[in-house]
């Protein structure tokens, strides 16, 4: 074995990882052959985290436009773009081009795209990826709270408390740094499966998918049963809970039993570690991604205010945000129905601040657009154009075997992306941007917390960022406002926008950046931020006070049958992140987790004649998949699972259900009927 000599180290960035919402700290060294290493830098990062920049100089990197798979020049691609735009829109007006865009672009790019949809395309229609994540529980939170931020604490609050209960969450895989912080706690995992992360657990609840919400009013009527409650806690600091008594009263614990699976000894199992403690309650996608996910959060709300948990030290009610920037990619313009500062576009008053700041009419600002579902399913109808930044929506969405089809049918798909991603090979035109290592900005890390992202180096020749890309394009399409390629420049104008909104970042500079991070709001200059919302048990609603809101539990939307006899619920695996576009390239991944797979309970295997190994096909009433079989205990024998990371014939997302939560417009990815057959290796 030839052991490489350490080179000298010729460059070197304190910035962030690229992947999940925690964020990692990272520190990355370049050496004289120009070869990139990362190491931690503040505590530790998971096996993707470390091996992230070998896809800076991947082969696979895109370093050239291309016009119909072949190579062309800036010019002629922008011109070529340019030429589209204008086409489509005189045919058929100015919301036929639509933009999806990312949870993972910095904020400075989330900003000026959504600024450049609304006034260089003059288009209604623009949503991201984020709709995937995390829009059920921000729907509950506005709603309850008055506010969205996911971890309304700091994470080290967590270090504190008594007991946390995880609701759909699988941090051991999902981001393993995570649970350093959450040792010192009892856990309670609520989950379909054993996971990595419900073998930590002191106590596992297995529901049957769909049924979380059912769960968490049974143990809030378990409370009540109990003399659990904070009295003086819902008097001072809410409203609506005796409607929410009411409805829990049906609830009783054996009724949930027959809904959830889960027996009633655990129900008050449960109920009584919670009581009277430090107690953390985070729900992620698991009880998120459904027809019904607001009201499923909305639950476990009610039983944390009863308990009297929000706004107490190392206590409350948190989400677990999924990809990087999911807290900052839906504050600041390129959600549907929002604009910078998390203010709605419906709000004139919203909508006059920030046409000022971009120095313009506000009666220009188009309204408020459709749902990133919704967008991709007018593709190749209303939708003729569709723009697509830091997004696979061919492997990612829901019923994906469709959506594809969609894109096909449009008149001109552009993709701004730095690796050929499914949904890239469909694009008439690809632009090659940059990476995370090659420019600066800010992310919004799932604590609400603002910070830096700094390159290390720059693009390489042929690559440029999605800024230059926008200003570029809207001065050939003689756009109003202005658009720079400075993101130090965007982002404050960003906080001038945002200022005065719920997302206030206006208090926040690069230069502050340089000595620590904030969490917003951070209304002015010498504010110090907001680490932890709610103090003194006061909520951003207009009197101040959480609201109860009553919720009952509905089936999911498929119902398993005779025909389609099995729940199918998707997830992440440890070595692979979101549509493993980027991860699935990186050879230092490569293990069992780099190809698809169908977990499955050996009773539920025996039944349908499949072994360990075998081939099975998954056929819902949308599509069908392929993979091997995992035999394992850990799953209920109603259930199987298999990640969402993979394309072609292997996308689970080709089975999963696209109904949508009436209020979020998350569509219902964890649970819909399957059937499973053997089959051939393919």
């Amino acid at each position: 074995m030839t052991v490489r000599a350490a080179l000298p180290v010729l460059r070197t960035a304190d910035t962030h990882c690229p992947y999940c919402a925690l964020q990692c700290g990272m520190r990355l060294e370049e050496d004289a052959e120009g070869k990139v290493t990362a190491s931690p830098r503040g505590g530790g990062m998971c096996k993707k985290g470390w091996t992230s920049p070998e896809l800076l100089d991947h082969p696979e990197r895109l370093t050239t436009p291309l016009l119909r798979g072949e190579p062309v020049s800036w010019e002629t691609a922008l011109d070529h773009v340019a030429d589209r735009i204008r086409a489509v829109q005189a045919e058929h007006g100015k919301d036929a081009v639509g933009v999806f865009g990312g949870g993972g672009l910095t904020n400075e790019k989330v900003y000026q795209l959504g600024k450049w949809t609304r006034l260089a395309l003059g288009s209604k229609h623009i949503d991201y990826n984020g709709r995937f994540c995390m829009s059920s529980a921000a729907g509950a939170l506005n709603r309850s709270f008055g506010v969205d931020r996911g971890l309304p604490f700091p994470k080290e609050d967590l270090k504190d408390a008594d007991v946390i209960v995880l609701v759909g969450a699988n941090p051991a895989e999902t981001m393993p740094p995570l649970m350093r912080f959450l040792t010192g706690a009892e856990l309670i995992v609520v989950d379909p499966r054993r996971t990595a992360t419900a073998e930590q657990a002191q106590l596992h609840l297995q529901p049957a998918p769909g049924t979380d919400l059912a769960l968490a009013n049974g143990l809030l009527h378990i409370a009540i049963e109990q003399g659990y409650l904070d009295h003086d806690y819902i008097n001072a600091h809410t409203n609506g809970f005796d409607e929410v008594r009411q409805t829990v009263a049906g609830y009783w614990p054996a009724f949930v039993e027959r809904i959830t699976g889960v027996s009633v000894p655990d129900l008050y199992a449960a109920a009584r570690l919670m009581a009277g403690k430090k107690t953390a309650i985070l729900t992620a996608r698991g009880s998120e991604q459904h027809a019904k996910g607001v009201d499923t959060v909305t639950a476990w709300i009610n039983l944390a205010l009863a308990l009297g948990l929000p706004g107490k030290p190392s206590s409350g009610y948190g989400c677990i945000t999924g990809q990087g920037n999911g807290q900052g990619g839906r504050e600041h313009g390129q959600k549907a129905d929002q604009l910078p500062g998390y203010r709605m576009i419906t709000d004139p008053a919203a909508r006059e601040h920030v046409a000022a700041v971009w120095g313009v009419d506000p009666e220009i600002l188009p309204g408020a657009g459709v749902s990133a579902v919704e967008l991709l399913r007018k593709c190749g109808d209303e939708v003729k154009m569709l723009f697509v930044l830091g997004s696979n929506p061919v492997v990612s969405a829901p019923r994906a075997a469709r959506v594809a089809d969609r894109l096909k049918d449009l008149d001109c798909l552009v993709s701004f992306d730095f690796v050929m991603s499914e949904t890239a090979r469909l694009a008439e035109v690809v632009l090659p941007v940059t990476q995370w290592a090659e420019e600066d900005g800010t992310m919004t890390n799932l604590e609400g917390r603002i910070i830096r992202r700094k390159s290390l180096r720059g693009a390489p020749d042929g690559v440029h960022s999605d800024l230059w890309i926008m200003k570029e394009l809207a001065a050939r399409l003689d756009a109003p406002g202005s658009y720079s390629t400075d993101p130090e420049t965007i982002f404050e104008e960003l906080g001038r926008a945002s200022a005065g909104g719920k997302a206030d970042y206006s208090g926040v500079s690069y230069e502050r950046l340089e000595e620590q991070t904030f969490q917003w709001p951070v209304p002015g200059p010498d504010h110090d931020g907001t680490p932890r919302m709610f103090a003194d048990c006061k909520f951003p609603t207009p009197d101040g006070r959480a609201k109860f809101i009553a919720v009952d539990h509905r089936h999911p939307a498929e119902r398993r049958d005779r025909s389609y006899p099995l729940y199918l619920t998707t997830g992440r695996v440890l070595t692979q992140y979101q549509s493993g576009a980027q991860t699935r390239l990186i050879e230092s991944l490569d293990g069992p987790d780099s190809e698809q797979f169908l977990q499955i309970h050996p009773d539920t295997a025996v039944r349908h004649g499949i072994g360990e190994g075998d081939w099975v096909r998954i056929t819902s009433r949308r599509g069908s998949y392929t993979a091997p079989a995992r035999l394992t205990a850990d799953i209920r024998p109603d259930t199987v699972f298999s990640p969402f990371h993979f394309p072609g014939a292997a996308n689970a997302n080709a089975a999963v259900s696209d109904v949508l939560d009436p209020i979020s417009r998350m569509p219902e990815f964890k649970v819909c009927a399957v059937k499973i057959a053997p089959a051939a290796r393919p």
